[in-house]
């Protein structure tokens, strides 16, 4: 896809106003594009908060003998323009790994491109699991999270509450229906009923009113929404207005911290949510979100600590193979990347499956009480862990690269 001149000259500008660190003389300079929503419904989930996590993870590597320079660019949420500027890193500005990419459709698109030339993508932003499924890659590997995790965590425990009727809210691309089916499946064997869906046009939808109603006259116990972003901040705040929760429990499939923080804490109150990385789960997760809070808009989420542990693994194995070789291949980095055992202050020691999923626990959390907030970003409680070795079973059966 040729990108417009517009698309072009943000790409440009973009890039120029993300600085590299302090060079030194005859050192080689590997080159990280951090692709994802900067201006749409996902910018709070991702942008600059997961540009500066990245940023956070070449200065904790430090001088290995190599500079790391941070690139940037918003994929507008269009698979064909992240197709774009994918393509143009690689084959123009010399990138060598790009990483987030939210938006299941773009991560699909960039996915293709970076097997097409050979080039690390470290995708933690987009749910689908055909990133470990169907377009498995031998040079992709999936971080932080998947449809499947978040069906297992958030909807099971809904489905063990006694929620056993769903009806769905779903957007209407790739990550909804993955999350619909998912959720749906794991509705279904635990012997429940999916009474029906609604599907809305995505980007852009701002009005959930009629969607609601339809969930409200289908009388199912759970309302679960299969979006993102301010897409689930306006349909829970909908739903609340229309009186949805007397009849109905929510379940948020995939909610974020940011999610929570726009809400309110009167509004979210006893929701659940599930994450791989809360900021206050542990010293590690508290030490991390000390250093890098004053450099970023919001308070990270998974998303955005997956950046910042995909690059720090990747910038380990670069500095194993030697910056030459590690520029050759991408597959033979991804291969190291899988042989190598994780290990950062977001999720702790891990591994990388064979197909590229990364094993760390899902944590199921609860939306705190006002009362039980000691600050702005204290609203979320643990409930639950679900082990590193059972969040991605599904995936286990994708192929092997």
């Amino acid at each position: 896809m040729a990108l417009s001149r517009r698309d072009l000259l943000a790409t440009a500008a973009l890039a120029v106003a993300a600085p590299a660190l302090p060079a030194h003389a005859q050192q080689p300079t590997i080159k990280i594009g951090v692709l994802n929503d900067q201006s749409g419904p996902y910018r709070d989930l991702s942008g600059m908060t997961s540009v500066g996590c990245v940023r956070q993870a070449a200065q904790d590597f430090g001088p290995r003998g190599f500079t790391v320079e941070v690139l940037f660019s918003d994929h507008q949420n269009k698979p064909d323009v992240g197709a774009g500027i994918a393509r143009q890193w690689f084959d123009r500005d010399g990138v060598d790994m790009i990483t987030d990419v939210n938006t299941s459709s773009v991560a699909l698109a960039v996915n293709n491109v970076a097997k097409e030339k050979n080039r690390v993508y470290v995708n933690c932003g987009a749910a689908t699991g055909d990133l470990t499924g169907a377009q498995c890659t031998p040079v992709t590997i999936h971080w932080s999270y998947d449809t499947y995790m978040l069906a297992r965590s958030t909807g099971g425990a809904m489905v063990k509450a006694g929620g056993d009727t769903w009806y769905f809210v779903t957007a209407d691309y790739v990550f909804g229906h993955q999350l619909q089916r998912d959720t749906s499946a794991l509705v279904k064997a635990a012997g429940g009923q999916v009474l029906g869906a609604s599907v809305y046009p995505f980007p852009g939808t701002t009005d959930f009113s009629s969607f609601l109603v339809s969930a409200q006259a289908a009388g199912a116990k759970v309302l679960g929404l299969a979006n993102a972003g301010a897409d689930t901040v306006n349909s829970i705040k909908q739903a609340r207005e229309f009186g949805l929760t007397h009849q109905m429990r929510i379940a948020a499939l995939l909610m974020f911290i940011q999610d929570v923080h726009a809400l309110g804490l009167e509004a979210g109150q006893g929701l659940s949510l599930t994450e791989s990385f809360y900021w206050d789960l542990n010293g590690r997760t508290r030490a991390f979100t000390s250093r890098v809070k004053d450099k970023i808009p919001n308070y990270p989420n998974m998303t955005n600590a997956g950046c910042y542990a995909g690059s720090l693994h990747y910038l380990k194995a670069v500095a194993e193979m030697g910056v030459a070789e590690a520029k050759k291949d991408g597959s033979a980095v991804v291969a190291r990347m899988k042989a190598m055992p994780t290990d950062d202050d977001c999720f702790g020691p891990g591994r990388i499956r064979e197909d590229g999923r990364t094993l760390h626990p899902a944590y199921l959390l609860q939306v705190k009480a006002a009362a039980e907030s000691t600050g702005a970003w204290d609203v979320l409680k643990l409930v639950a862990t679900t082990p590193a070795e059972q969040p991605s079973v599904r995936s286990a059966k994708a192929a092997v690269h």
